[in-house]
């Protein structure tokens, strides 16, 4: 089963006047990297995040934003006796020195409540209820990777059917070539015995056939794919497996190894054969592994 390393997931959940939302952003990467974007105040559940995104996604590049709020408390609010004092002060002191102008009733302290500083929220809140955040958090992120992973096969299907055709292409090429790859040397021999026989004739001279039959065993030698061949095949068959395969383990460097040794003995081919018909499949072989490099690159 192949996956797509590009996908997007979202989750919303609500418990206990907590809420929290989760957005998963996925795209190709040749390694595993996150980035977390988490609401003030809960840095310590970061540890927890990555190895639970990592239990669903081995490569690739995920953004992932969190936002968490909870509801308000009277506890969680606390007046700074120190902050509210200083102000009290400062506007006793300011009426005393505008005395002269007249009698200024005292500071309210309801209104003092209002300013910078008076009340402040408990910092340590957060780390009180922690577990219980957690577990709202996991069952959300569990959530969000769920429809991430969704899209993601959904996508990986689609390539499947298109590297399969590929595929199909590259068997059809591999085969049409061994059908015509006995007949290059036969038509060298024929070919090089016309041009030298014409030249003997012309000069009036003969040419030893052991010399010929030397040259021509050379040739063949020389331009025997047929391991090429075998290899290409081989590289097929365990591209098929991977792409197959029933566990749920990353298989997308694995492709991108045999895509580029299927590119390897396509070349070797390719220069080994001298033949304008084996030409035409090797190119038709070049352009649809190509196509396949370019799917593998995401492919997690």
């Amino acid at each position: 089963m192949l996956f797509s390393m590009t996908g997007y997931g979202v989750a919303v959940c609500q418990a206990e006047g907590i809420a929290v939302s989760v957005e998963l952003k996925a795209v190709n990467n040749r390694y595993f990297k996150l980035s977390l974007r988490m609401s003030d105040g809960y840095g310590s559940l970061e540890t927890r995040i990555e190895p639970l995104i990592r239990s669903s996604i081995e490569r690739g590049s995920v953004n992932a934003s969190i936002r968490i709020q909870q509801e308000k408390k009277v506890s969680d609010y606390k007046i700074s006796t120190p902050v509210l004092q200083s102000y009290f002060e400062q506007l006793v002191e300011l009426g005393s020195q505008l005395g002269h102008i007249g009698e200024l009733p005292l500071p309210s302290l309801d209104r003092l409540v209002f300013l910078p500083g008076v009340v402040e929220i408990s910092a340590n809140r957060h780390d009180e209820d922690n577990e219980k955040i957690w577990n709202i958090i996991e069952k959300t992120l569990r959530e969000a990777l769920d429809a991430l992973q969704i899209m993601r096969r959904t996508e990986g299907s689609s390539m499947f059917q298109d590297l399969n055709a590929n595929i199909e292409t590259l068997y059809r090429s591999v085969r049409n070539i061994e059908q015509l790859a006995p007949r290059v040397v036969p038509l060298y021999q024929q070919k090089l015995s016309e041009r030298i026989g014409k030249v003997m004739l012309e000069q009036g001279t003969t040419l030893n056939n052991n010399d010929l039959l030397r040259e021509i065993a050379v040739y063949a030698d020389r331009c025997d794919i047929s391991e090429e061949t075998v290899r290409f095949r081989s590289h097929l068959l365990q591209f098929t497996d991977a792409m197959t395969s029933v566990n749920n383990e990353s298989c997308g460097r694995k492709l991108d190894f045999l895509t580029q040794e299927l590119l390897r003995e396509t070349n070797t081919i390719g220069s080994k054969a001298n033949d304008a018909d084996i030409t035409k499949n090797v190119v038709e072989m070049k352009t649809a592994i190509e196509r396949i490099r370019e799917m593998v690159q995401n492919i997690e």
